[in-house]
């Protein structure tokens, strides 16, 4: 079984915000597989598919941004996945807007939610795939809280679509071959 979390806020004020790239794949990937994500446990909200004989959860917690570990740990504590098999996908400032990064570990680069992740689950070894915003032109918080527009806005939504074939591939290959054909800016 594998576990793929979409990082984000709840509420409709957060909907098309930066922060909510995670969020905004999860669906993305859901309507794609045509999948609900109708099950509500766990602080979150999850969605069920079957892919090539594997049961793949489609997960986005519901408990804030910054306290997303709480949710994930209960998810894949109960449904018994291991850290081998979870991918967290969330905003990351420090890359340019519309950059997709795939990594297979490393630290939270400063992006709370991740790293509440981490703390919670005890461990780097977590693959990430990663949605550039671009730094911050003035208050971070208001910056990740804000929406995008313009040229920004474009390369963002190019991003989400790039990173739901990312899971995609994946999913039929492995993080690996993702990693390769999807990592950088642009097109693939």
């Amino acid at each position: 079984m594998k576990l793929i979390v979409g990082l984000g806020n709840p509420g409709r004020e957060y909907e098309m915000t930066r922060h909510n790239c995670g969020f905004r794949v999860i669906d993305s990937f859901a309507d794609a597989a045509q999948v609900d994500i109708d099950k509500e446990q766990f602080h979150g909200v999850y969605g069920r598919l079957k892919f090539k004989g594997e049961d793949i959860l489609l997960f986005k917690p519901l408990t804030m941004m910054n306290l997303s570990g709480t949710a994930v740990q209960e998810i894949s504590h109960y449904f018994k996945i291991g850290v081998e098999d979870i991918i967290v996908i969330y905003d990351d400032m420090a890359l340019e807007p519309g950059t997709v990064r795939l990594r297979l570990n490393g630290s939270s680069g400063g992006q709370k939610g991740m790293q509440n992740i981490i703390d919670n689950l005890g461990t780097e070894e977590i693959k990430r795939i990663r949605i550039g915003i671009g730094e911050p032109q003035f208050n971070s918080i208001d910056w990740v809280l804000g929406k995008p527009s313009g040229d920004d806005k474009t390369k963002i939504d190019e991003a989400i679509q790039r990173a739901t074939l990312a899971i995609r591939e994946y999913l039929m290959h492995d993080f690996q071959n993702a990693m390769s054909k999807f990592n950088g800016g642009g097109s693939s």
